[in-house]
């Protein structure tokens, strides 16, 4: 298990970026999603927690294949996702991640926001219990990002609002910027897989680290085009980005509903650190395998081979076959791993 503690400022406010992190969450899906690749989203409904109060419950599956390193290619099917769970319980949201193909992998991310520069040590005493952590501090505006996901409109070092006169941020804008908030996001990385461990976990974070600085930086480069929605609006519009983003990477399930009636409370139980929050996990009823699918067979109930023919007979003699039983069954079954990623490097 690796443990790490991201610290993101932004120059908003904590009641502003509930409706900045829902209208980025959306638009960034769609922008990275693909034909066959990006984020699909498979549920997105409220619902109410005794503990944290009302909420919101979103699941997603992501699918991110040409994303991996070639070592991990090599190992995965072809068509592989990570399964998303967020309860979003604003201004405390907690999400993970995993994989029904890797069991033993999981991403656990607890998120707090608080109006600060980050300076708050002691923002998860109640969630670590004495567990060591790296502290990492991320520069929305001056740390580098991969280049494939630079765009110069979203550089905020050049970056100024014309709706809210903010930017441009300049070196240790943090410590003069008003208004100011902080991400305070626990993540907890896990692959207990001898041999691997230690190379994947460092991994993940990596991968962590560069979706949190690309996600926070477009948050306030786009502020100008969310600053002045409601809630309402900013839920229609990520119902409406979520379908053209299902139809982007070619799943088209049916619309989806974001409805006012909370989840249902036969639904299972959320992570421990949300105990009654209620989730959908059943598989949906076209992924079933039908139970009584006759199996196949490798060979006839009854194989007739004829009799060898006695030496000193005459060929083309008449003689009596021998029919032979058999009710062995193929000991190999098909490979359900057939079609694996080709190792090609990113």
């Amino acid at each position: 298990m690796l443990l790490k503690e991201y610290r993101i400022c932004m120059p908003l406010t904590v009641e502003e970026y509930r409706i900045g992190q829902l209208y980025m969450i959306s638009k960034h899906s769609h922008e990275q999603s693909d034909r066959g690749e990006g984020v699909e989203v498979v549920q997105n409904e409220p619902y109410e927690d005794p503990a944290h109060g009302q909420g919101q419950f979103t699941e997603k599956r992501v699918y991110l294949n040409s994303k991996l390193p070639s070592w991990a290619r090599a190992v995965v099917p072809k068509i592989f996702y990570v399964t998303e769970k967020a309860w979003n319980y604003y201004p405390y949201t907690i999400t993970e991640y995993t994989c029904s193909f890797l069991p033993k992998f999981s991403i656990h991310i607890e998120t707090k926001y608080e109006d600060n520069k980050g300076c708050n040590d002691n923002i998860f005493d109640t969630e670590l219990k004495e567990q060591e952590r790296e502290v990492c501090y991320i520069d929305i505006a001056y740390d580098e990002i991969p280049e494939r996901y630079y765009k110069e409109s979203e550089d905020l070092r050049y970056f100024k609002s014309e709706k809210t006169s903010r930017g441009i941020l300049q070196e240790g804008w943090r410590d003069t910027q008003e208004p100011i908030m902080c991400s305070y996001k626990l993540v907890t990385v896990k692959f207990e897989v001898w041999g691997l461990q230690t190379r994947v976990e460092q991994f993940v974070h990596k991968v962590v680290r560069d979706v949190l600085l690309l996600g926070h930086r477009q948050a306030f480069a786009w502020v100008d085009e969310w600053i002045d929605m409601t809630m309402d609006e900013v839920r229609e519009f990520e119902r409406t980005i979520q379908e053209a983003t299902n139809q982007k990477i070619g799943i088209f399930p049916p619309s989806i509903s974001i409805s006012e009636t909370p989840l249902s409370s036969c639904a299972l139980t959320g992570p421990a650190s949300a105990p009654s929050t209620p989730m959908c996990t059943d598989a949906p009823e076209s992924l079933s395998v039908p139970k009584d699918r006759p199996r196949k067979k490798s060979a006839p109930e009854t194989l007739t081979l004829p009799d060898p023919v006695p030496s000193g007979v005459p060929q083309g003699s008449n003689v009596s076959p021998l029919p032979v039983s058999n009710h062995l069954q193929s000991s190999t079954p098909p490979s359900s791993h057939s079609d694996i990623a080709e190792m090609d490097e990113q």
